[in-house]
């Protein structure tokens, strides 16, 4: 899942995007709410955390004027300022939870994970297929003919945005932005090293073969047959 944390304290905004990472998340981090707007109106986000006491923007006014755009991105709300008309504030301005500090770092994955679900309003979209190939999110597995594929958690990511994207090139930069964010080096071959170990497990051993490289393009994942 590809995140957006805006977080003044780089000590709290360290540790968060850290915590994300290795749970397989995606984390962009802005310092002020006016980087956090500007980041959350020109990428797309699966979520977006805040905290209220923000310099530039508070988070209040950030969620205000995002929603004046996006109706959809889910928010979260991560803050100190947990009194009760601080959290009905929040929610009433349209976010979709509010978590006061301190917290467990277990709960705020509970909540992200509560919060995707309910943006999944149909069963089957929790399951991705393209041929035989089938990515269910809410289990967190990968099966291909049947047979459960083990991969990591970067990996797994990936798959999901080719999956999302069945049919489409995607270049290495729009792949770049979304697994790593828009601040990794894109001289990096860490794409095409991922790629490779993918194309491995989703591939080696199975026809048709799903994952193509479009050269001078990028990467495409496709049911030939189809």
């Amino acid at each position: 899942m590809k995140i957006l944390y805006v977080e003044d304290d780089p000590t709290a905004r360290e540790y968060i995007r850290r915590g994300l990472t290795e749970h397989g998340h995606v984390v962009d981090v802005a310092e002020d709410g006016a980087i956090g707007l500007e980041l959350a109106l020109s990428h797309s986000y699966a979520l977006i955390i805040l905290d209220v006491g923000l310099p530039e923007l508070d988070g209040f006014e950030l969620l205000a004027r995002l929603r004046e755009h996006d109706t959809s991105t889910p928010v979260l709300f991560l803050s100190a300022r947990g009194e009760v008309q601080d959290r009905v504030r929040g929610l009433n301005l349209g976010a979709d939870d509010y978590l006061p500090k301190p917290f467990a770092f277990a709960e705020l994955l509970a909540r992200i994970q509560a919060v995707s679900r309910r943006r999944l309003d149909d069963p089957e979209d929790f399951v991705l297929r393209v041929a035989d190939l089938e990515l269910d999110l809410k289990a967190h597995l990968v099966r291909r003919a049947g047979r459960t594929l083990e991969l990591t958690a970067k990996q797994f990511s990936l798959l999901e945005y080719l999956m999302r994207n069945a049919g489409q090139v995607l270049s290495r930069t729009m792949i770049m932005e979304h697994i790593w964010g828009y601040s990794f080096d894109t001289y990096s071959n860490v794409i095409d090293v991922h790629i490779a170990h993918l194309r491995k497990k989703v591939d080696r051993d199975f026809s048709p073969k799903l994952l193509r490289t479009v050269k001078g393009v990028g990467y495409t994942l496709r049911d030939p047959d189809a």
